[in-house]
């Protein structure tokens, strides 16, 4: 059967992607960033898997204002990258697996999550700069993304959005589908955005270091109190932005300790943990887990 073996946490900011592809990295400003990335570059070489599940949100690029899905599945052969006004980054088309996206939909759908298919979208910066973090730059004109990725856009752009509690309780119903998939595949589960950032009003470059990192620890150490910190708490503490933190909870949710929204088994093994500001003007969070 399909396995979930790993999970990745990371921040996704535009200007993360724009340092790559103008070739900025190794600048005073960005260098140490890029530094809490390279165990990461390496970690996945040495633990190719067969399929990235990533878990994003959409900033207004698949989906207007005229229609927001709260879950979507992308279950596409493939997923362009996207134009979001300077045009697209540099970076290779992703490859999807429509066959086990399908699957995952329609496991999931009949545990009683509703999901949008969509069978057609580009992919913005909130799916490409991950992958760029952790594959390194590529070249789109010879190069490949290293394995197949299945979009997975959650809303948290547009109230009303999903609680930390439904997201976590999805990622149980989609480690569930992952493994009644009648293919032995190697699985990893992505979820990024965050961490705390506020981009307008008058706590505009609002960045919370300490409340990053105690929720960075409850997120890995104790996932159930994780997942119940109330909305309000989010925006309070991590700014209007920091509520895409949820979409991490999808990913922890997918881990083997947790059955039945409480966790059971040993925790996952931290492989790599880095936090840094600022990027732009956030935080950046970042996590490798691996089940034990």
């Amino acid at each position: 059967m399909a396995k979930i073996t790993a999970s990745v946490f990371t921040s996704h900011v535009p200007a993360i992607g724009a340092a790559m592809d103008l070739g900025k990295t190794q600048e005073d400003y960005w260098k140490p960033l890029f530094a809490g990335y390279e165990y990461s570059k390496q970690w996945m070489k040495d633990n190719k898997p067969d399929v990235v599940f990533l878990v994003y949100n959409d900033h207004a690029t698949a989906f207007s204002l005229e229609m927001i899905p709260t879950f979507a599945i992308g279950t596409a052969a493939e997923f362009t990258p996207a134009d979001e006004g300077w045009g697209p980054r540099p970076v290779p088309k992703v490859i999807g697996h429509p066959d086990l996206a399908s699957h995952i939909a329609q496991s999931v759908i009949q545990q009683d999550f509703d999901l949008t298919i969509v069978n057609k979208m580009d992919v913005d910066h909130g799916l490409t700069v991950p992958l760029s973090l952790m594959c390194g730059e590529l070249d789109p004109k010879k190069d490949a993304w290293p394995c197949p990725v299945i979009p997975f856009a959650v809303n948290v752009v547009q109230y009303p959005v999903p609680s930390g509690k439904r997201c976590f309780m999805l990622g149980q119903a989609i480690r569930k589908a992952v493994e009644s998939f009648d293919e032995d595949l190697n699985v990893h589960i992505w979820g990024t955005g965050g961490m705390s950032h506020q981009l307008q009003g008058a706590r505009a470059g609002l960045i919370n270091r300490e409340w990053d990192n105690h929720w960075l620890d409850l997120m890995i150490n104790d996932p159930v109190a994780c997942a119940n910190v109330p909305h309000i708490d989010y925006v309070r503490e991590a700014g209007s932005e920091g509520i895409e933190l949820v979409m991490w909870l999808i990913a922890r949710g997918a881990m083997s300790d947790v059955v039945d929204g409480k966790v059971v088994g040993p925790l996952p093994t931290v492989k790599h943990r880095f936090y840094h500001v600022p990027a732009s003007n956030t935080a950046v969070g970042h996590a490798i887990l691996e089940n034990t």
